[in-house]
């Protein structure tokens, strides 16, 4: 009998709150038989009224956060994120192609030493080559005239500037979009969500077949940002692959003394560990 009330019981508490609705009729029913429902009605809609407002209040502050912020970027599998993995030199001079031809107008033309460029992406010839065809800005006021006022931010770091630098970069360079209805952008400004704010002056740089790549690889919108932010990558750590090369030598170094020192130890104190000590408590 106790074992069967027990089931019983079990029972109802798992099913008491299945249907919200029919049980929410159900306790109104009940508080009307007993003649306090006037009192305890109200609170009840007082709280569910509550809960509503204050999840309906937490979306429209997590819109406003992203009004305000930019939509977040998504992760991408970078192909130079691994801990031995290294950049893609292909990348980085079509990068720097599309860099040069697509995005001069919006950024100091002083990204980077093009000795850098040596071995990497170019060979010595073609690095002096280009440089020789740069003419820098003169000054500050020079730029501005050239850029409409603004002056040309120097990019060199920024996908280590930027919060998710190197995914905010590729969504924002391929993330422009018409306005949804009901957003207004002002004229001169275009609509990319994951700017803050969502207006942004820079227009849409990137355009299937805007640059022919010299290897032949197709220039569409995903590539030409996939090879910008590639670029971009390595003119903020351009030293990355040496400082991997040379973890991996000073980890591979350690572990060998590591064996050694485990080894020694053990040649060391195996002669006192294989002792029998023998007690003798008669004498």
């Amino acid at each position: 009998m106790a074992a069967g009330r027990g089931i019983s019981q079990l029972l109802r508490k798992r099913f008491r709150f299945q249907s919200s609705v029919p049980s929410f009729v159900k306790y109104v029913k009940q508080e009307e038989a007993t003649g306090s429902a006037g009192m305890k009605y109200p609170k009840v809609l007082a709280s569910l009224g509550v809960g509503i407002t204050g999840a309906l209040g937490f979306a429209s502050l997590a819109s406003a956060d992203e009004a305000e912020h930019g939509l977040p970027a998504p992760i991408y599998p970078w192909p130079h994120k691994g801990i031995l993995d290294s950049y893609d030199h292909a990348s980085i001079r079509r990068g720097h192609q599309v860099y040069q031809q697509v995005c001069a107008s919006c950024h100091s033309m002083s990204l980077i030493s093009y000795r850098d460029l040596v071995g990497v992406a170019y060979t010595e010839e073609e690095t002096k080559a280009m440089a020789a065809e740069i003419e820098p800005y003169s000054n500050e006021q020079a730029a501005r005239f050239a850029n409409g006022g603004a002056y040309p931010p120097d990019l060199s770091l920024i996908t280590k500037a930027r919060h998710n630098g190197q995914n905010y970069v590729f969504a924002l360079l391929t993330g422009y979009r018409d306005p949804p209805a009901g957003v207004s952008i002002r004229e001169g400004l275009h609509y990319n969500p994951y700017f803050p704010g969502g207006a942004i002056a820079m227009p849409k740089m990137l355009i299937d077949g805007a640059v022919e790549y010299e290897d032949g690889t197709p220039a569409t919108e995903a590539q030409m940002g996939k090879d910008v932010v590639t670029f971009l990558s390595w003119a903020a750590e351009p030293e990355m692959e040496e400082r991997k090369l040379m973890g991996f030598k000073w980890i591979f170094v350690l572990s060998l003394a590591l064996l050694q020192a485990a080894y020694y130890r053990r040649l060391k104190w195996s002669v006192i560990k294989s002792r029998k000590l023998v007690v003798d408590v008669v004498n």
